[in-house]
């Protein structure tokens, strides 16, 4: 029955096998000693890496998209202060040259039997599994989404079809309602709904509309940030900037027609109350990839569940897993994803060598993720910390200020070391530099 299943999901097909320029047909049953799921920053890391620790021809990335984007600078493009093309590459310009690029869906994975199904039917076996899908935007779980967005005033920054349109928000607003949210779930980048909260602030000051601005950011969450040293500098600036913050409020409508967002109060169910908009930022609620959610690699919530040391399966020993796709008990961030990447190139070197993957201190991961406030068009907090939400801290000054430096860490540093460190498998996150800037202390 299992093999009938199969037949259904993967029908012999051909598909297209696009490596840069050029594209060939090839068999309907293609086999690689590394598979690769998904083309974003952990999957084209990964793949970098495991080119050179395999070869070229044995690796191979599934992935159906053409462009390749690097996100975290969405905060900026959303506030006018990068374009939404400098965001962007071709993925055929990051994929490792010589590496496959199989340019489809990933449609259903058989762990049991090897094997991955894509949507054009074609079956792909293999004998390692690195899963980087990813998690998936649902506009849609919000009343009057996504269809809100064809009115004016909305916009998101999760989204490269949506950034834009919350730089023309900004630029079109008169006087009223600023309002931002958090939905009710995980999110990649838990800093950004507020850091286009700080940077609009900036911007109605330099633009002399802030005594027209009311602006107002609904958290779901019962905090303004989860790491104590960070929030208590960021609700200084709230006061500060007289920024109106109300926790535990959901977003679950918007009417855009009528600028009004609903938010349910999460502490008192049932309760509701309807925000007038002049702008409105959106950050939809978000969930683990449906091709692993309700599949054998999944936990109960549909993450796939990996081991927190070492990014092995936890059932499946030649599945491994890096991203926000990962029940990883940390934030998820792109800085995650660089640290994972170089604890997972050491499991799996391990692995292939037959050796149990480290799950002693020092050759783990320890959760660091990076998140870099920023709160206005000069200054960044950078906030680092590990899985006990312990501050993680790269340099030897106290992070929790805002500065100046950091925010051209953000600006300019940050997307050079992804395009041409990251992606390239040559940047595994800032740990052993750490070390040598705490002389050894960390």
């Amino acid at each position: 029955m299992a093999a009938l299943h199969r037949l259904k999901q993967c029908p012999s097909m051909g598909i297209a096998v696009s490596r840069l320029h050029t594209s060939s047909r090839a068999s309907a049953k293609l086999h690689y000693k590394m598979l690769v799921l998904g083309g974003g920053s952990g999957g084209i890391a990964m793949s970098a890496r495991m080119k050179r620790m395999m070869g070229a021809e044995n690796v191979a990335v599934v992935e159906p998209n053409e462009m390749h984007y690097y996100q975290p600078i969405w905060t900026l493009v959303g506030a006018g202060a990068k374009t939404v093309a400098s965001s962007g590459r071709p993925t055929a310009s990051v994929m490792p040259s010589g590496v496959k690029w199989v340019k489809a869906k990933v449609q259903e994975i058989n762990p049991d039997t090897n094997t991955v199904c894509t949507d054009d039917g074609t079956e792909i076996s293999y004998e390692y599994l690195i899963v980087a899908l990813g998690l998936q935007l649902h506009f849609e779980k919000i009343k009057g989404l996504p269809e809100g967005f064809e009115h004016p005033k909305i916009g998101s920054n999760y989204s490269v079809e949506t950034v834009g349109k919350t730089w023309k928000a900004l630029q079109d607003f008169k006087e009223g309602n600023a309002v931002f949210s958090f939905p009710n779930t995980p999110v990649k980048c838990a800093g950004a709904p507020q850091k286009i909260m700080y940077l609009s602030d900036a911007y109605f000051r330099k633009t002399g509309k802030r005594s027209k601005a009311n602006i107002i950011y609904n958290t779901s969450l019962p905090v303004l940030f989860g790491i104590k040293k960070y929030a208590d500098s960021l609700w200084d600036i709230v006061k500060r900037r007289n920024l109106q913050i109300n926790l535990r409020q959901n977003l679950i409508e918007v009417r855009a027609d009528k600028q009004e967002a609903v938010f349910e109060n999460l502490d008192k169910p049932g309760e509701t109350t309807v925000f007038e908009y002049e702008m409105l930022h959106v950050t939809p609620p978000m969930g683990p990839s449906s091709v692993i959610k309700g599949g054998p690699l999944a936990d109960e919530a549909g993450w796939l569940d990996v081991s927190k040391e070492n990014l092995q399966h936890k059932r499946y020993p030649n599945v491994f897993g890096i991203g926000d796709c990962t029940n990883l008990p940390t934030a998820k961030t792109g800085a995650a994803v660089a640290a994972q990447s170089a604890v997972l190139h050491r499991t799996i070197r391990k692995v292939l060598k037959n050796e149990k993957p480290d799950k002693t201190v020092g050759g783990t991961y320890d959760g660091y993720t990076s998140c870099p406030l920023v709160t206005s068009y000069n200054t960044v907090i950078l906030a680092e910390f590990d899985y006990n939400g312990q501050p993680l801290e790269t340099f030897p000054i106290n992070q929790a200020k805002e500065r100046r430096i950091m925010y051209h860490m953000k600006a300019d540093v940050m997307p050079h070391l992804y395009w041409h460190g990251l992606l390239r498998g040559l940047w595994g996150g800032p740990g052993p530099y750490r070390k040598m800037m705490h002389l050894g202390m960390k």
